[in-house]
């Protein structure tokens, strides 16, 4: 897949910013705080209608204005389509595709498929699990856009049991009991679908990701990735898993009355790292830590190539500056001109010439994009 244009209407910085992608690589150079990584997050936002930097819609939006848009044309095998996500201050979002409104919002994710690497996601390793939640969450909806759908049914009924606990809290048990069931049963039914495809997509990246970790750092060191979810899961049968999953909260019935919360569900869940069966976060070096999440990129960038049988665009949010030279190798060895690769940086001296020589570079200044470097001969 091939994104030829994009065009930013009132988002975050840019007043009305078009640009055209000439090459495979372009490399977005400028000082901190100009709109690089402004431009990539609306890219991201294209693919999985989620931003990894956590914002509301409301912050998108340029201070003064009602509405943003995004807009891009992107080529496929399929053919050519066009992409639009409007973002309003105070409203929901919509989305068209060839111009056509599109009621379900799932119905437009899959259509561009993108992995987000930036500095930001050293904390894969290093912070807590709801990090890694996100981060499978959002690869998820890329290889399955109805998980988007499920995901939201699951914090809908999460968001009104939670209500109902606070409302009730240290009341007395039976008097709550028949109502309490009844989001008992919608809870564990939507973790459940939850629960099962978190389960079976980290079983698919689990050894891409591990052949990834051995090649970077020349087979010294054996990476696993478990996903522990807060459900016992013995079996990845949905009956099964419903089973356990009522009987977890029939434990915990007690303590989320006290709590006043929900202790049970896939929004407590773990994923594991472990570099020689030690916790990735209490081991070795920043570079190992680093070499981790390198190999997790590359492993999402290749599972998600099998499922949607095309290279997904590769957005570097200033990562190159975070890798040592032999892991910007790496890096840089495994995209070649496969995958379609936009990258921010604040000077070209960590490229080498050919990339240079190979590479699209823009200059962002303020929110706009000044001039562009057609040769480094």
């Amino acid at each position: 897949m091939y994104l030829k244009t994009l065009n930013l209407r009132q988002f975050r910085n840019y007043q009305d910013q078009q640009v055209e992608f000439t090459a495979a690589k372009t490399i977005l150079v400028g000082n901190n705080a100009q709109g690089k990584s402004n431009l990539l997050e609306a890219v991201e936002l294209l693919a999985t209608l989620r931003s990894h930097r956590m914002t509301r819609d409301r912050d998108l939006v340029q201070e003064g204005e009602a509405i943003a848009q995004i807009n891009a044309t992107l080529e496929r095998q399929t053919g050519v389509s066009d992409l639009t996500l409007t973002l309003r201050r105070n409203g929901r979002r919509s989305v068209a595709l060839n111009g056509e409104s599109i009621r379900r919002q799932m119905d437009f994710l899959g259509v561009l498929n993108a992995v987000q690497f930036s500095s930001l996601d050293l904390e894969l390793v290093r912070g807590g699990p709801e990090g890694r939640r996100n981060w499978l969450d959002t690869l998820l909806i890329q290889l399955e856009p109805v998980y988007a759908h499920i995901l939201q049914q699951y914090n809908h009924v999460l968001r009104q049991r939670n209500a109902f606990l606070k409302k009730t809290q240290d009341s007395e048990l039976s008097t709550q009991h028949s109502e309490l069931a009844v989001w008992d049963a919608q809870l564990a039914t939507t973790g459940t679908r939850v629960i099962r495809r978190r389960d079976r997509a980290i079983q698919r990246l689990a050894p891409i990701a591990s052949t990834w970790h051995a090649s970077i750092s020349g087979s010294t060191e054996v990476l696993q990735i478990k996903y522990v979810p807060n459900i016992p899961l013995e079996d990845n049968q949905p009956e099964e898993v419903q089973q356990a999953f009522l009987a977890k909260i029939q434990q915990r019935a007690i303590a989320e009355m006290h709590q006043g919360t929900t202790l049970v569900g896939p929004h407590r869940d773990e994923i594991e790292l472990t570099i020689n069966q030690t916790p990735a976060r209490q081991y070795g070096s920043q570079g190992q830590q680093r070499t981790l999440v390198l190999a997790l990129k590359l492993a999402e960038l290749q599972l998600i190539e099998e499922v949607v049988k095309e290279p997904p665009l590769l957005l570097l949010d200033d990562v190159l500056a975070e890798l040592d030279l032999s892991r910007q190798n790496q890096l840089l060895d495994a995209i070649q001109d496969r995958f379609q690769t936009l990258i921010t940086t604040t000077h070209l001296g960590s490229f080498d010439s050919q990339w240079l020589k190979s590479s699209q570079i823009l200059f962002v200044k303020a929110g706009q994009i000044i001039q562009e470097y057609h040769n480094f001969n």
